[in-house]
């Protein structure tokens, strides 16, 4: 981590440092974490996931984002929470600036008065480069391009070239998600097919891989494709409407044969929810495919309207699941080989490759980056990669597993199942002894092994309010401190949850 004196600042050194330097990195790390623990999770991913820091000077400190759109919503509702935030982590910053990143790479942190680094080349550089992703719109139809100014930017996301069905890697965990996939962009009979298709899966797990997937193949069947991100779709909307074109925009985005959609957990706003909900409803209606992303069930999309949940739900959804050991070596090998074609003095033994495979767990993208970092070793050292070497370019990325993500409602079971009671004696406002603990202790659980609000606890509670939960998880606090046997008790409910 780069400090504003040109310094390195240690794994271990906690954010502020002695000899006047500042680890800005670390304290925009903190801040970030403060805003998703103040505002939930839900709030937190849709508006600030993607916002990083760039530079800090002169007392201003410059964030970025990917979109106008996230920018122009950022400015104008949380933009004097991020400065008070980040203001008590560092005294020094006055002012806070949002910018657009390029669609290039995401921002990387970086000092003040630190010039960036160029594009990476050579070792570094992203495996299977090719050309630069292609647009929908440049092979859209004559008749589309002709009409691209009207009502709106509908040109959607660009599509990467290296995302195809041939270069997806196919294991159980996936199969059945590539399978629909593959026959939904192929299909050429009327309607369409398991309507919508609806994938979901955690972080790096190929969910983005196929939608691009579907849209290459749908695109050289001659289809009318449009891929969009959520932040696309929200700002192309909140356009529309600032320009007076939005009628225009919902009729060309309702005239294509293929919508692909990306991250849909992100969509916020009632207006745009709504809109989003009735394009769904007009597409599927009128026979259009329709391919949804995210990173959770419909079920579990809160934020939605429960109209759009269903409608969402009503179709094919097939989730992703974690790869398994035999599919994480299948993606290992595919991305040794390919960047042996380019570095051909570049070895790993079978050893080597069967250690990284089992040692990361976590998503594609971190094997990805573990290759990249033996071919950084193999190319800059000129050693060979040994298992020791190995392990000290592999070391965070097992440190940092992602872990298991925890479901509210996995917790409502398991208590429930514990306490001999029901899941719906937890839900409902039964208020006998034999209820109201273990409700309580469901509640506690969800709050310290989640990142879910109070508000949005006590939502999935029957709807109770936050200051339930809060008196709830206080209490149980209290007599975990009082009653040794019922802190193991809680004690072993959280290794059940979390193993």
């Amino acid at each position: 981590m780069m400090r504003v004196d040109g310094t390195v600042a240690s794994d271990d050194d906690g954010g502020r440092s002695g000899g006047g330097t500042v680890d800005y990195g670390s304290a925009w790390a903190r801040v970030k974490r403060r805003l998703r623990a103040e505002l939930g999770e839900d709030v937190f991913a849709s508006w600030f996931a993607r916002l990083e820091l760039e530079a800090v000077a002169g007392g201003t400190a410059r964030l970025t984002v990917p979109t106008r759109f996230l920018k122009s919503w950022i400015e104008s509702h949380y933009l004097d929470r991020v400065l008070n935030t980040f203001k008590a982590e560092v005294e020094e910053i006055a002012r806070i600036e949002v910018g657009v990143r390029g669609t290039g790479a995401p921002a990387r942190p970086v000092a003040a008065g630190v010039a960036k680094p160029g594009p990476a080349s050579g070792p570094l550089a992203r495996l299977h480069a090719t050309s630069a992703p292609i647009p929908i719109a440049a092979v859209a139809p004559a008749a589309e391009a002709r009409n691209a100014d009207a009502g709106g930017d509908l040109s959607g996301t660009p599509l990467d070239a290296r995302l195809t069905f041939a270069s997806f890697v196919i294991g159980r965990s996936n199969a059945l998600a590539h399978a629909a996939a593959e026959r939904v962009a192929n299909h050429q009979g009327e309607g369409a097919l398991y309507n919508p298709l609806y994938l979901h899966a955690g972080v790096g797990l190929g969910k983005t891989h196929l939608l691009h997937g579907i849209g290459h193949a749908a695109r050289e069947a001659g289809r009318r494709v449009i891929y969009l991100t959520a932040d696309r779709f929200m700002y192309g909307f909140v356009n529309a409407l600032k320009t007076q074109s939005a009628l225009a925009y919902k009729e060309r985005l309702r005239g294509i044969d293929l919508l692909i959609l990306d991250d849909v957990q992100f969509i916020q706003g009632k207006s745009i929810q709504a809109e989003f909900g009735h394009t769904i409803n007009a597409l599927i209606d009128a026979g259009r495919q329709v391919v949804v992303a995210s990173d959770r069930p419909p079920t579990e999309l809160e934020a939605l309207d429960e109209r759009v949940r269903s409608r969402l739900g009503g179709g094919l959804v097939v989730e992703i699941t974690a790869l398994d050991e035999a599919l994480r070596v299948s993606i290992l090998s595919a991305r040794l080989s390919a960047v042996r074609a380019a570095h051909p003095g570049f070895d790993v033994s079978p050893q080597v490759a069967t250690y990284v495979a089992r040692a990361i767990t976590a998503n594609g993208r971190d094997l990805e980056g573990a290759v990249n970092r033996l071919l950084a070793h193999a190319t800059l050292t000129g050693t060979a990669v040994t298992m020791e070497t190995a392990e000290s370019a592999i070391r965070d990325l097992v440190k940092n597993r992602e872990p298991k993500r925890i479901k509210i409602e996995d917790i409502q079971k398991l208590v429930a199942s514990r306490y001999n009671v029901s899941r719906s004696d937890i839900l409902s406002e039964r208020r006998t002894a034999a209820v109201v603990k273990p409700r309580q202790i469901a509640m506690y659980l969800s709050k310290v092994l989640t990142l879910r609000s109070l508000p949005e606890i006590g939502r999935r509670f029957g709807g109770r309010d936050h200051t339930t939960v809060l008196h709830a998880v206080r209490k149980i606090e209290k007599q975990i401190g009082e009653d040794a046997v019922l802190g193991d008790e809680v004690e072993l409910l959280k290794r059940m949850l979390q193993d």
